[in-house]
């Protein structure tokens, strides 16, 4: 998949609004806060894991009816939950439009609809979740370049929704890939999506913190 280049919608980014959440860990003062849906969250949460300015990605469900659904419910696909990565970062090291351009590019396939990869149910499908009106812009702006770029031979089917309630997933999912790295599934699937990161996005590449 070639790389996606950012549009005009980056100066827009800049003016996200802010989260404050000061922490005695060293979290700075300023954090935002995006939510993706792209396939198995061990990926999304790896790949988001890899890039600068990501201060945190947590994998959880959102996007269904369902209250604190358990993996077990979700995985069913009548929730209406998908798998999700909620992703704290700091915006003056990473920009959301950034964070897009990484999401389409590297995470999923935004042509894909309710499948990635081997997995395939509505719990899969590919969805921004936005937290407020700039981001739904800023989406619907991304989407709208690449249409018009055609950087896609087929339609992106990628929804654009308003975040309702993200529920973190349980602890055994959370950073899978990092304590896992020599899963099948992970050097399959997910692996070579870090090392798609690190190729054409070298400026936003880093080895994550070790826990």
């Amino acid at each position: 998949m070639r790389r996606i280049l950012t549009g005009p919608v980056l100066a827009v980014a800049a003016v996200l609004t802010l989260t404050t959440s000061a922490s005695a860990q060293g979290t700075p003062a300023t954090s935002a806060t995006a939510v993706f849906a792209g396939g198995c969250f061990w990926g999304v949460e790896g790949v988001f894991e890899h890039v600068k300015g990501v201060l945190s990605a947590t994998a959880g469900y959102a996007g269904g009816s369902v209250p604190s659904p358990s993996y077990e419910q979700v995985s069913t696909g009548a929730t209406g939950h998908a798998e999700s990565v909620r992703v704290t970062y700091d915006p003056s090291q990473v920009t959301y439009d950034q964070l897009l351009g990484v999401f389409f590019a590297v995470v999923q396939d935004p042509t894909q609809r309710n499948r990635q990869g081997p997995d395939v149910g509505t719990q899969y499908r590919s969805i921004v979740f936005y937290g407020d009106s700039l981001q739904r812009r800023l989406a619907e702006a991304y989407v709208a370049d690449l249409t018009a770029r055609k950087v896609y031979s087929a339609p992106i089917v990628t929804e654009i929704v308003p975040l309702e309630t993200f529920y973190p997933a349980e602890a055994y999912h959370q950073h899978y890939m990092a304590r896992h790295p020599h899963a099948l599934y992970i050097v399959y699937n997910d692996a070579p999506k870090v090392k798609h990161l690190q190729r054409d996005f070298p400026e936003l590449y880093r080895e994550p913190p070790k826990e």
